[in-house]
């Protein structure tokens, strides 16, 4: 089902990139999206309210994939944005926000990555607490963007040493052909989304561009106990590095479809993704609005029945 969509999201902005939704210790949800929005509901399924733009940095522009953890009563809104005086999106640097409450606001404590760092997803598990995020390789085979982890020493502390974890591997990941220099492809795996079930470890990924017609979210797959430190699993696309089978992608009815987290809920495995109704892609905004739907895990197989 889509949350929203431009003709019933009034007054909220047109569109939820990026959507991140969690259950917080208050018992409702919350569901954050590019730009430093904020939604609530007490349903997960219906009822989505728009709260607004509750996050407060000063000296920034232009918040890309907020992502938001409760640890001991407060919550962390991990997200990039760009100095004011900087108009290059690859200035994206990687910052901290930090709320009493899962509405906010969301006040800006501390940059923790250098430029370029986007798409922050922090997980605690029982080996501790980790954090996935992005970053650029000018010089890989397959030149792009990639997804690192990092071990974390607080939630405002970052230990120093990723290790990639999600690289370029087929032509479908291609977000530009000569973007920077004639010759070298541009490729993107960004959008990190961590979870663990019945024994395997979980890390799924956006690939290529939002406007491509390959644009997918697919996922990686990895065998270890829970306690395992992430940064030394070894992760596998599925169903192997050199295979276009993407979990999304896009149909007859929606396009752009990309960038997700999951909630378990009730027994039952969801994902939420942006998506825009095809055609959409024409519109001078961006059309993309939060969706959805069940997702299944049979072992090392997810698998989604996409409603319109």
């Amino acid at each position: 089902m889509k949350l929203y969509n431009r003709k019933i999201n009034d007054p909220a902005p047109l569109g939820q990139a990026d959507p991140y939704v969690i259950k917080a210790s208050d018992g409702r949800y919350y569901m954050y999206a590019t730009g430093g929005q904020v939604y609530s509901s007490d349903e997960l399924l219906n009822g989505w309210k728009y709260e607004g733009v509750h996050l407060d940095m000063p000296g920034q522009k232009v918040c890309w994939a907020p992502s938001v953890i409760e640890i001991d009563g407060k919550y962390y809104m991990y997200y990039s944005s760009i100095d004011e005086d900087c108009d290059d999106e690859h200035g994206h640097t990687m910052r901290v926000a930090v709320s009493d409450t899962p509405a906010g606001v969301f006040k800006y404590e501390k940059t923790l990555l250098p430029p370029f760092s986007i798409d922050a997803h922090v997980v605690e598990t029982p080996s501790g607490l980790y954090l996935f995020y992005c970053n650029n390789d000018y010089e890989a085979e397959r030149a792009g963007t990639y997804i690192l982890c990092d071990r974390m020493e607080s939630p405002l502390v970052v230990e120093g040493k990723p290790i990639p974890v999600v690289c370029p591997t087929i032509d479908e990941e291609i977000y530009m052909k000569d973007r920077f220099k004639v010759g070298q492809h541009w490729h993107t795996i960004e959008g990190a989304f961590y979870f663990y079930h019945d024994g395997i470890h979980f890390l799924m990924y956006s690939g290529a561009c939002y406007q491509n017609p390959t644009y997918f979210i697919g996922y990686c797959i990895a065998h270890g106990p829970e306690n395992a430190d992430l940064r030394e699993l070894e992760w596998k696309k599925y169903p192997d590095n050199h295979t276009y089978a993407p979990l999304l992608r896009k149909n007859e009815f929606i396009e752009g479809m990309g960038h997700n987290s999951v909630i378990f809920d009730n027994e039952k495995c969801y994902i939420i993704y942006h998506g825009r109704d095809n055609g959409d892609i024409a519109l001078k905004e961006d059309a993309r609005s939060a969706r959805i739907d069940e997702m299944f895990i049979d072992r090392e197989k997810l698998f989604v029945n996409v409603t319109r």
